[in-house]
């Protein structure tokens, strides 16, 4: 007992000299005892500077504005296989307090281990399963998708533009179809090709499509993948493009018209937040451009001050709800009428959009 209470003061003693010197806190020693922990599953690299690179700069920002109360974590490149499964129930384990899980094909992964841990919140990305630890949250990329439309409209010279598609899910579909609506909202004479790469990030294969969309007469050009090659290639062929998730100029100066930018701390803070308060309940979360998750930044020196302030307006309008992407008169590719004037399509709809509209040339891969 002596050699215990020795100790006691000896610790004691040690803790007030480093009180004393300015070293430590009580203040740092109850921030320490304090913070949670919250951990990111990523698709891709953070260095992809698409959907991953968003989604790390919404941790990193959130993790600032949330002031020390969280420490976050990440692990990148994980496939949506049985690994993601694994991944997780480790992550589970170590003690975070919320995970967040950035791709769709985590969705099954991570229902299964939300049931073994009740006391831990899951948060996944574009999906739409739920739970009572389970919630899901997305951004609206097809507002983002509709007002870069607006510019590749009144760009093109063709008429024709291009889209390198990752996988035939409806948050593709609905941003190839919005991209599409959006320059025929200022120029009706659009098409659009597509070419489907079956990957969120493989450089050489986007590569390839954006010459292939180039050869077929596309002169500007959008992506539903991950990497800045789009913009590479569009700026070596002297084409134009956009960055998408993010700025990609620096891929190509001359080439980048403009970028849909995501905001995820827009979703992360008060997600983290209330997981804190204790206060957090599961719910679908799908922010737009009225919370500022998504808007359209990074005008380039080939974008005219009144393209600019033409897709200026676009937004003002989505974020005043007074326009809707996706209106009547509304046709699918083959004419048929999806909606008639007056009309918008509602979230329900929209998440299950498996149709090209009309403007939109080939067909969609089975």
């Amino acid at each position: 007992m002596k050699e215990k209470n020795a100790l006691k003061t000896g610790f004691k003693k040690i803790f007030g000299v480093f009180m004393a010197s300015g070293a430590i806190s009580i203040a740092a020693v109850a921030n320490v005892q304090a913070q949670d922990k919250a951990a990111f599953v990523y698709i891709g690299p953070t260095s992809d500077h698409g959907w991953t690179y968003s989604h790390d700069q919404g941790r990193i920002k959130t993790e600032k504005a949330l002031a020390g109360k969280y420490k976050t974590s990440y692990i990148e490149n994980v496939p949506e296989t049985a690994d993601a499964e694994r991944v997780i129930r480790n992550l589970a384990q170590q003690g975070n307090k919320v995970i967040f899980a950035t791709s769709f094909g985590y969705m099954n992964a991570m229902e299964k281990v939300s049931k073994q841990f009740p006391n831990t919140v899951f948060m996944h990305a574009t999906g739409y399963k739920q739970g009572k630890n389970l919630g899901v949250y997305d951004v609206r990329t097809y507002e983002g998708a509709y007002m870069l439309g607006v510019v590749a409209g009144q760009k093109t010279k063709s008429n024709i533009l291009g889209v390198v598609a990752s996988f035939p899910i409806p948050e593709v579909v609905r941003n190839i179809n919005a991209y599409t609506l959006g320059a025929q909202s200022v120029n009706p004479k659009i098409k659009t090709k597509v070419i489907w790469v079956s990957s969120w990030f493989n450089p050489g294969k986007e590569r390839d499509a954006t010459l292939a969309l180039i050869a077929q007469g596309a002169d500007v050009l959008m992506q539903n993948t991950d990497s800045p090659a789009v913009v590479q290639a569009a700026e070596q062929k002297g084409v134009f493009a956009f960055g998408w998730d993010s700025d990609m100029s620096k891929f190509g100066p001359k080439a980048h018209l403009a970028a849909s930018v995501l905001h995820w701390e827009k979703v992360y803070v008060p997600v983290m937040t209330q997981v804190s308060n204790k206060t957090w309940k599961p719910s679908a979360i799908w922010y737009g451009v009225k919370q500022k998750a998504v808007d359209i930044e990074s005008f380039g020196p080939s974008v005219s001050a009144a393209s600019k302030a033409k897709a200026l307006s676009v937004r003002d309008a989505i974020l005043k709800g007074t326009l809707h992407p996706f209106s009547g008169p509304l046709y699918k590719q083959d004419g048929s009428v999806v909606l008639v004037k007056g009309k918008s399509l509602d979230d329900a709809a929209l998440s299950k959009m498996n149709y090209y509209v009309k403007g939109v040339e080939g067909s969609l891969p089975k």
